[in-house]
């Protein structure tokens, strides 16, 4: 399953939180990796669409869900990055530490939104593709995009690790432009928590799949 994920970013977040119990699973937890597989044998025919653009422009979406892990507490972070219309990278993953607020857990699913960003356009370059607009990351939290462009707020946050700064200093540079979106539009939904039937449907849309 960690394998298929490669190429179905519509599972990422399942199979993450199933891997969580390898060490130790219940059956719950078997009855859930095989719901996941009779999934995957009912959509055999979906997969990636890829169409040629004439767009060089990257665009990134993170999203994070606060606390979400009832065991502890931990939040789960998740990227989509296109390239044009095209979907490149995606990331559904729980964070390494326990965030104190939703803003924190935010910013940290959008700093490594950021490094991904960093490393596709390091592969453009050596590709010899240019970039004519900076690349331009959405998220649907406030407090996250106001850190990322006014050091003002840095001082109510100084729990939050110094590494993941360096968001604002890219933004300072103009190397990347954060925008808000609305959380019902916020594409990378569905890699940070379980949605509805029709919100799971539009997720699967809006990834070209």
């Amino acid at each position: 399953l960690q394998y298929l994920t490669l190429t179905r970013p519509d599972i990422s977040f399942a199979v993450n939180k199933v891997c969580q119990f390898l060490h130790a699973p219940t059956t719950a937890h078997w009855t859930a990796a095989k719901r996941i597989l009779r999934y995957v044998k009912n959509t055999l025919t979906v997969g990636l669409t890829f169409r040629k653009s004439s767009s060089t422009l990257i665009s990134a979406f993170s999203d994070a869900d606060w606390a979400g892990c009832l065991n502890d507490r931990r939040s789960t972070g998740g990227f989509a990055i296109f390239y044009g219309p095209n979907l490149i990278s995606w990331c559904a993953k729980k964070q390494a530490t326990v965030s104190r607020s939703s803003t924190e857990a935010e910013y940290k699913a959008l700093a490594n939104a950021t490094a991904e960003v960093i490393w596709v356009q390091s592969m453009l370059k050596e590709l010899g593709i240019s970039e004519v607009h900076p690349p331009c990351l959405w998220c649907d939290n406030l407090g996250a995009i106001y850190l990322s462009a006014n050091p003002v707020f840095h001082a109510r946050t100084k729990h939050i690790e110094i590494d993941f700064h360096f968001v604002r200093e890219r933004v300072a540079n103009k190397q990347l432009e954060v925008r808000f979106i609305p959380s019902k539009d916020q594409l990378a939904d569905g890699f940070t928590k379980a949605l509805p039937t029709g919100g799971f449907e539009e997720f699967r849309r809006n990834l070209n799949l």
